[in-house]
C-alpha cells in the first residue's frame, strides 16, 4: 500500500471499534454466562474490520474476513490467560486468508449455527443476563442506524490496569474525598452500591470472586475503593507497594449489589468518624473523555514506557493534529524506541 493516508487509518480504527461494540453490546453478560470471555470473542472482529478497511478490502473480502474470524474467535473463563493478544493475532490471520481469497459464509454471525448461536446460546436475541435488566434484544439492533449513530463515541478509557468496573470505584471515591476534603484519618467506613453483575466476577454463572462477601483482598473492589480514599487515585506504573492504610481501610468497605444501578456507576457513601456521611453517585460515563482529558490522564504512564517523555509529548501532539498530517506513518514511527 505504501504510505497510508490519515483518513483511511482513522476510518479503519473507527469502523473496528464501531463493529466490535455493536456486536458485543447487549450480549456480553450472556456470552460470559456460557463460559466464554467476551473480550477476545468480540475483540477479534474489531481488529479484523479495522485492518480490512485500512487494506481497502472489497465488500466480499470484508465478509470473508468476518466469517473466518468466527472460526478463530475464542476465549474461555475457566482456562484463564491467552485472551486479547491471541485474538488480535487470529484477526490478522483471518484478514490474511481473506486477502488470499479464502471464502466465508454469508450468515456466519446470525445463522442457525453461527456465532451468536454458539456463544450466546441462541440466534434470536434471548439474554441470560443483561446490564440493563432486559431479557431480549435483536440481532437487527446491531446494524440499526449504522453510520449515523456512533457507539464508538461512548467508549470508556481504562486508565488503570484493573478490572473495568473498578475504575469508577477509584475515581468517584477520590472525587468525593476531594470535594469534601475527606482524609483517610477521618473515615469510619465506606459503602458502595454497585450493579449486581459487577459483584460476581467474571459472571454470576461462574463466579470466581464475590466482591460483596468474604474477606477483601488485593485486587478486590473494596481494595480499589480504599485506594480512592487513601491516594485519591491509583498507580498507573506497576510495582508500587500498597500503602498499609489501603490494606487496613479495605476491611471497612462494604459492597452492596443492586439490580437498579447502571454499569460502571456505583454510588459511594463515606461515613466519617464525626458522624457525618457524604455520597456521590456515578453516572457510568466518567471515563468517556475528550482528547484533552485523555492526554492529561495518560501522562501518568511516562515513567514505565520505553520512549522518552519528549517523544511521548510529540506523539500526543501528533494525535491531536492527526487530520493535519499527510500520512499516518509518522505517527507509527513515534511509537518506536529510537536507537
Amino acid at each position: 500500500m505504501g504510505y497510508l493516508p490519515y483518513a483511511e487509518f482513522l476510518t479503519g480504527v473507527a469502523a473496528g471499534y464501531e463493529v466490535m461494540e455493536r456486536m458485543a453490546g447487549d450480549f456480553i453478560p450472556t456470552v460470559m454466562a456460557h463460559g466464554f470471555h467476551a473480550g477476545p470473542v468480540f475483540g477479534i472482529f474489531g481488529a479484523a474490520v479495522a485492518a480490512s478497511k485500512i487494506m481497502r478490502f472489497t465488500q466480499d473480502q470484508v465478509n470473508n474476513a468476518i466469517a473466518l474470524c468466527v472460526n478463530l474467535a475464542a476465549g474461555n473463563l475457566e482456562s484463564l490467560g491467552l485472551r486479547e493478544g491471541p485474538a488480535m493475532r487470529n484477526a490478522m490471520l483471518a484478514v490474511a486468508l481473506a486477502k488470499l481469497g479464502h471464502h466465508g459464509g454469508e450468515t456466519s454471525l446470525e445463522g442457525r449455527a453461527g456465532l451468536y448461536q454458539a456463544y450466546a446460546g441462541n440466534n434470536e436475541g434471548h439474554l441470560v443476563y443483561s446490564f440493563t435488566g432486559d431479557v431480549r434484544t435483536s440481532l437487527e439492533k446491531i446494524t440499526a442506524d449504522l453510520g449515523k449513530q456512533w457507539l464508538f463515541l461512548e467508549t470508556l478509557y481504562r486508565i488503570y490496569s484493573i478490572t473495568g468496573y473498578n475504575l469508577a470505584h477509584v475515581d468517584v471515591t477520590a472525587e468525593l474525598c476531594e470535594e469534601h476534603n475527606i482524609r483517610y484519618q477521618d473515615v469510619d467506613r465506606v459503602e458502595a452500591v454497585a450493579n449486581w453483575l459487577e459483584t460476581q466476577y467474571p459472571s454470576p454463572a461462574f463466579p470466581t470472586r464475590r466482591e460483596d462477601i468474604g474477606e477483601p483482598d488485593v485486587g478486590s473492589t473494596r481494595y480499589y475503593t480504599a485506594y480512592g480514599v487513601v491516594k485519591r487515585g491509583f498507580p498507573m506504573v506497576p510495582g508500587v507497594p500498597d500503602p498499609v492504610e489501603v490494606l487496613e481501610l479495605m476491611k471497612r468497605v462494604t459492597i452492596i449489589p443492586s439490580h437498579q444501578m447502571t454499569l460502571f456507576g456505583p454510588r459511594i457513601t463515606i461515613f466519617t468518624k464525626d458522624g457525618r456521611m457524604y455520597t456521590k453517585q456515578a453516572t457510568g460515563r466518567e471515563f468517556i473523555w475528550d482528547f484533552t482529558e485523555e492526554a492529561r490522564r495518560i501522562r501518568g504512564v511516562v515513567p514505565s514506557i520505553p520512549i522518552p517523555a519528549a517523544q511521548f509529548e510529540q506523539l500526543i501532539a501528533t494525535c491531536r493534529e492527526l487530520e493535519a498530517q499527510n500520512r499516518v506513518n509518522e505517527l507509527i514511527q513515534l511509537t518506536l524506541k529510537k536507537n
